[in-house]
């Protein structure tokens, strides 16, 4: 069966995402810093996999730790390879650099260089210790795509994922797939999932620190995606969701009205599924809506 590492498994997003790919039958490597909160995470994915018509419930091994330490990601990708390889590297564990955000001109310089080291930093590094795994994994099948790099919206909301997702926006340009002079792009190993922001892309008072490191990990991740054209590395922004992380970020907002993590699940799942190329991402987390950061 497949095989995925999640970063930040322990709640949100990463939590939501999990649970989806252990209905599916996957196995999980998932860390968390907090023991508790991670374990009981794991039973939940266990219980989901129980499901997945393979007779048994789906391996999760729950490895406590936190992504800026190195031996803990070597845990990480070693635990994977015990389960028989890597298929998916979700870069989903992130910090604020400042809680409640402040402006630039407060920001501590201590926040922004712990908001570098996770959001930055760690996924490089774990990127790093995980390429030989994901350069062998055959998840994903082959195929022919002129244009290496999409940058689309994810359809959301709902399990059915009402929007559709077209899995070769530049559908134009495959006809010449093949030709002397525009050799195929063929992607056959494994896929990297980094978890973005608007932030990265848009000025939004206060949000400077954090987005600057987002923006980093776009562009790292765009440059990966260049350097690496046997993997598909996708960077997402997953739009406004209601999390821990954004209740930190903004306490005096009120977050009902914000979607749930697992709104935007089925627009990932998208990506593994229609093996989508190496691009930029943005998952609307409403039917028809528009992710704001």
């Amino acid at each position: 069966m497949p095989v995925a590492i999640i970063t930040g498994a322990s709640k949100g997003l990463g939590r939501a995402l999990a649970a989806a790919l252990a209905g599916r039958g996957w196995d999980l490597v998932v860390d968390a810093r907090s023991a508790g909160p991670l374990e009981e995470a794991a039973r939940e994915l266990r219980a989901a996999g129980q499901g997945a018509g393979r007779g048994a419930a789906a391996r999760v091994v729950a490895l406590p730790g936190d992504v800026v330490d190195a031996g803990h990601r070597a845990a990480l990708v070693a635990a994977a390879g015990e389960l028989g390889g890597l298929d998916l590297l979700v870069n989903n564990a992130s910090v604020l650099g400042a809680e409640p955000l402040v402006r630039l001109a407060d920001h501590p310089l201590e926040g922004l260089r712990a908001a570098l080291e996770v959001n930055v930093v760690a996924p490089l590094g774990l990127i790093q210790e995980a390429m030989p795994l994901l350069r062998m994994s055959s998840y994903l099948a082959s195929y022919e795509e002129v244009v290496p790099h999409a940058n689309s919206t994810l359809g959301g909301g709902g399990d059915n994922n009402g929007r559709g997702y077209d899995s070769h926006p530049n559908i134009e340009n495959v006809r010449n797939a093949g030709s002397s002079d525009s050799p195929p792009y063929i992607g056959t190993g494994g896929a990297i999932l980094n978890i973005s922001s608007d932030a990265a892309v848009e000025a939004y008072p206060t949000w400077g620190g954090y987005g600057a490191a987002k923006a980093a990990l776009d562009q790292q991740s765009a440059v990966l995606a260049v350097e690496e054209p046997g993997l598909r590395v996708w960077w997402v922004d997953p739009g406004d969701m209601r999390t821990d992380l954004y209740a930190a970020a903004a306490p005096e907002d009120d977050p009902s009205g914000r979607p749930l993590p697992a709104t935007v699940v089925p627009g990932l799942l998208r990506l593994l599924d229609g093996g989508a190329p190496s691009g930029r991402y943005t998952a609307a987390a409403t039917p028809g809506g528009v992710s704001s950061r």
